[in-house]
Order: C-alpha cells, then sequence, then structure tokens
C-alpha cells in the first residue's frame, strides 16, 4: 500500500479556517443554543472524553476512527479558544502561534546549532529549555496537575521523586512494600482506614510499573478491554445455552471464563 499523499499546508490551513469559521458561528447570536451556553468549566469533561476517545481509537489501531477521534479532540481546542477570544483574552491564532514557537524553542538540534544524538539527550535538553523558560513552582511536585487521572499522576510524582534520589534501588525492594502494603489492608477492614491502604497499595503498583518501564494508565486500559471481551463471552455463552447471568451458577460462568482465556492464547 503506497503512503497517502502530503496535505498541501494551504488546503489544510483553509479547512482549519472554516472549522474556527463554523465555531464562531455556533457560538453567536444566530447560532446553536446549546453551544451558546457552554462554558469552560462545562465543556471540560468533553475533553477528557475525547482524549479518551482517541486512546481507544489508537489502541484498537482503528485509524479511520482515528481521523475522525482526532478532529473530535480538535474541536475542544478550537471551542475553549473561541470562548477565550469573546472574552478577548487569546485567539487559537496565539495557541498555534505558542506551540508552533515553543517546538522549535525546544529542539535546537533541528533548528538550530544545538547536537543531540539519542533520545535521551532530546529529553535532557527538553527539561532544561522547560525549566528555563517559567520559573519553577514551590516544590518538587507542585508542578504535577492535581486535576491528572489519578495513575498518570502517580506515576508523575514518583518520576519526579525518584530523580530527586527519594526511591527504591531496585524493583525487589518495591515488590516487598507491596507485600507489606497488601499486609497493612488485610488488617484494615473498613473504609476509611481501608481506603487509605487501597490508596498505598495502587501507589506502590504504579512504581513497580515505573521500575519496569510499563504505563500503568496503558496497562490497565489494556485489561480492561480484555476483561470486556471475556465477560462477552460469558455471556454469549449463556446465551447460546439458553440462560441469563442471573440463571447461571459462579461455576458455569468460571468454565465460560477459562474457555475466552484458552481461546486468545491459540490465537
Amino acid at each position: 500500500m503506497s503512503p497517502p499523499a502530503k496535505p498541501d499546508p494551504s488546503s489544510v490551513g483553509e479547512r482549519f479556517a472554516r472549522l474556527v469559521e463554523i465555531m464562531a458561528r455556533l457560538r453567536s447570536p444566530e447560532g446553536c443554543p446549546w453551544d451558546r451556553e457552554q462554558n469552560f468549566d462545562t465543556i471540560k469533561p468533553y475533553l477528557l472524553e475525547e482524549t479518551y476517545e482517541v486512546m481507544d481509537a489508537i489502541d484498537a489501531r482503528d485509524f479511520n476512527g482515528l481521523a475522525d477521534e482526532l478532529g473530535d479532540l480538535l474541536l475542544q481546542a478550537v471551542f475553549f479558544a473561541q470562548m477565550a477570544s469573546e472574552e478577548g483574552r487569546f485567539n487559537i491564532g496565539d495557541s498555534v502561534d505558542a506551540i508552533n514557537n515553543k517546538l522549535i524553542r525546544r529542539h535546537p538540534h533541528v533548528f538550530g546549532d544545538a547536537v543531540a544524538k539519542t533520545a535521551a539527550d532530546v529529553t535532557k535538553r527538553w527539561d532544561e529549555i522547560k525549566a528555563a523558560e517559567k520559573p519553577r513552582p514551590k516544590g518538587l511536585l507542585a508542578g504535577v496537575p492535581r486535576s491528572l487521572p489519578a495513575l498518570v499522576e502517580a506515576q508523575q510524582i514518583a518520576s519526579r521523586a525518584a530523580k530527586a534520589g527519594f526511591d527504591w534501588e531496585n524493583v525487589n525492594q518495591v515488590v516487598d512494600k507491596l507485600r507489606e502494603e497488601l499486609a497493612e489492608l488485610e488488617a484494615a477492614r473498613e473504609h476509611p482506614e481501608a481506603e487509605d491502604e487501597i490508596g498505598d497499595l495502587l501507589f506502590v503498583v504504579v512504581n513497580i510499573a515505573r521500575f519496569l518501564k510499563v504505563d500503568p494508565e496503558q496497562a490497565l486500559r489494556k485489561t480492561n478491554a480484555k476483561f470486556r471481551r471475556r465477560f462477552a463471552h460469558i455471556e454469549n455463552g449463556l446465551a447460546k445455552a439458553g440462560k441469563t447471568l442471573n440463571e447461571a451458577g459462579m461455576d458455569e460462568m468460571e468454565n465460560l471464563w477459562q474457555e475466552a482465556k484458552r481461546a486468545e492464547k491459540d490465537e
């Protein structure tokens, strides 16, 4: 299969300008009542939803779907910028200028005379330039957004602390800590103590993932997808037998689960 033709920059610019025009029209007095009623806070949940739908398309390698979902995600950026423009704060052109300038500034090995031979060199230089651009917030962890998904936040917190030297020496020590947290959870049977211990347990699991260079968010998403597939196999198997979930016993459902598991291994 031949690669798709490169887009004409002028054509892409025209299509993007069309999107900006459509969004402005939707927010105008002659536009859509729903779009006009939205504000920064009401749109935030859609931004998160569209981000996860992009991730789902990537996981499924659904590239037609990915093109569509990226359009939905792009809409969120244009929507936020349109609202900011209406308040006289900035417009989408300012956002485009900001990312263009940032990419050039943080890639001096591409757009300047600096040298970076490895990805590690690039990451080190990126962090140095980023630190010079903005004053570092007070406290090493202050720059980690609290609005991140909890697993991602934990991963970033742990990584920053580790770079400062606050870390285990190896993954075996983290596994030992996991056993310690499990024992504490077993001793804590009631909320809120159990909630606290489960949080500690999850944080240690995130650190095991970090040592093993596994993205915990993606690992959990894949496990969720696996559970969905296997549970659907249970439902389908019961339906063929003329049964519902409520009519089936745990042993029967477990047998179908193991059947789905074996089928995955044989693929």
